[in-house]
């Protein structure tokens, strides 16, 4: 930083010192410096910059106002440059600085002012080298931590080694990623989340007890996380600012890294899902993928699938995660899977059924915290003995969750058996059962599409969700409503179920709905 004390102390220049100003004027970052021998300089001076002056004015302006018109436009003081008319610095402008507290330097008359000049730019050149080579130094010490395994909490460790600053790492879920300093608690973290996940995302959040300054991780193009400075932005050096900066762009390897590691972690878990629902096929697979998340395949099994409610999204990314930070937290051993429409826990079943309700609730309880105005809801699918039953379990579990979400009320949490939906019909039949009734209904229909290129399975799937709607089903499937009402006739005539009839409606939508259960 160039300051007036910094020139001073130029043996080069031989500066005196006339006027010392306001209180640390002598030690504030001065810009650049201006020579003018305007008699008002203001228009074009920069605030912060030195003025420098031999006076050539003086005929034409009085020093008093040339001071003003200097004061008035911010500048850093004034130096004075003696030359042989005015062999000494007039008083009238002495006094003029001493009343308006404007640092003045006088400058000998065998001093050219491009010394001064020189003197800044070299000045501003070795700080300039002095911070590059920080930044080379604290990138290799940043690159090091990450390489070693030290993670965010090694980045912060560099960035204290140069600034006592208050630091805090925090995703866009509200995860605590690293901390040097005062930790943030439960609710500014869920603050920070909410921030994160606003657009455009802050230069600052407001946390209450303090304004923390952000500087943005994105891992994948999007913000994925922030360091957080809980300092204003206003209060922060440049030198801070720009190892800030920096940090958080090593951060961004970091965070790409965990989010790579979680995304294996997730599909090794949606693997286990498709393992449980292809029943016997994979049955063997099943333990030990459980084994791999510290859960005991051969005691009783209970199954979680949660989701959000209403018209939001069923997830978010982030919400797996945040359901594998409930159960490490209770030291509870659960492999946790992440799908579209829900998230799927499956944990050991030590407790009874009020003990697995209490428990879910406490789990909606702490991702509603986490993820603010969502309303969740958990489906428990009852206990299995073994991983050898997990299927039903699953399937009723997730079937519970569905319709909790589709369903507008205050319930939360329930079991399958408690609901009264057709699910629960259909959960009372085996497998053979279900795929008997399915195959008599849609063979016909599968024939069709296979041989033909047809699309008339994903046609009834649509008029179904879409409440028996013409024009909200064609729509949905890109097409006429005449060419719609074409491709029901072809199902009446294959199957002989005429979708304008409830009973024939019903037997279409249970001949779908059977597939889920026998995978």
């Amino acid at each position: 930083m160039l300051t007036i004390r910094a020139l001073l102390d130029d043996p080069g220049l031989g500066l005196r010192l006339l006027v010392e100003g306001r209180p640390n004027a002598l030690d504030d970052n001065v810009v650049w410096v201006h020579n003018t021998e305007l008699p008002d300089p203001s228009p074009y001076l920069r605030e912060r910059e030195l003025v420098l002056t031999n006076g050539v004015w003086l005929p034409g302006a009085d020093a008093s106002s040339f001071v003003a018109h200097v004061f008035r436009a911010g500048a850093a003081g004034i130096v004075f440059g003696l030359r042989n008319q005015t062999p000494e610095t007039p008083r009238a402008m002495i006094a003029a600085c001493r009343l308006m507290d404007v640092p003045l330097l006088e400058i000998s008359a065998k001093v050219p002012f491009t010394a001064v000049t020189r003197a800044a730019a070299r000045h501003y050149a070795e700080a300039r080298q002095a911070s590059l080579l920080d930044m080379v130094r604290r990138g290799d010490e940043l690159a090091k931590a990450l390489t070693e395994g030290a993670g965010a909490s090694g980045v912060l460790e560099v960035l204290r080694r140069d600034h006592d600053l208050p630091l805090s790492v925090v995703d866009r879920t509200g995860r605590l990623l690293a901390a040097a300093g005062p930790e943030l608690s439960t609710e500014q973290l869920r603050v920070v989340a909410e921030r994160l996940n606003g657009h455009p995302p802050p230069l600052e959040i407001d946390l209450g007890a303090t304004v923390a300054s952000v500087f943005l991780v994105g891992a994948v193009g999007e913000v994925d996380a922030a360091l957080l400075c809980l300092r204003p932005s206003g209060e922060l050096t440049r030198a801070e600012r720009d190892a800030l900066d920096q940090a958080a762009r090593f951060l961004s390897l970091e965070v790409a890294k965990q989010q790579a590691v979680h995304a294996i972690e997730l599909r090794f878990a949606s693997e286990l899902l498709d393992m449980i629902l292809s029943g016997q096929h994979r049955a063997a697979e099943v333990p030990g993928r459980l084994r791999a998340f510290g859960v005991n395949p051969d005691g009783p099994l209970a199954v979680y699938a949660l989701s959000f409610a209403g018209d939001s999204e069923p997830t978010l990314p982030g919400l797996a995660e945040a359901v594998a930070e409930f159960f490490l937290a209770r030291n509870t051993p659960a492999a946790v899977a992440g799908a579209t429409s829900d998230v799927v826990a499956v944990l050991p079943s030590r407790h009874c059924e009020d003990d697995l309700r209490e428990l879910a609730e406490k789990l909606v309880n702490t991702i509603e915290f986490r993820f603010a105005n969502r309303r969740t809801v958990v489906g428990i699918g009852g206990t299995a003995e073994n991983s050898a039953t997990l299927k039903q379990p699953l399937v009723r579990s997730r079937d519970a969750c569905h319709v909790l979400r589709n369903r507008n009320g205050r319930l939360r949490v329930a079991t399958f058996a408690e609901l009264g939906t057709h699910r629960l019909l259909l959960g009372l039949h085996d497998e053979e059962t279900l795929k008997d009734f399915a195959d008599v209904v849609l063979a016909p229909l599968r024939r069709h599409d296979e041989h033909r290129d047809g699309e008339l399975l994903r046609t009834v799937r649509a008029f179904l969700d879409n409440g028996g709607q013409w024009t909200a089903t064609a729509e949905a499937l890109f097409i006429h409503v005449n060419t719609l009402r074409n491709r029901m006739l072809k199902v009446t005539e294959l199957t002989g179920r005429d979708v304008a009839r409830t009973e024939d409606r019903v037997d279409l939508f249970l001949a779908l709905e059977a597939g889920k259960y026998y995978g």
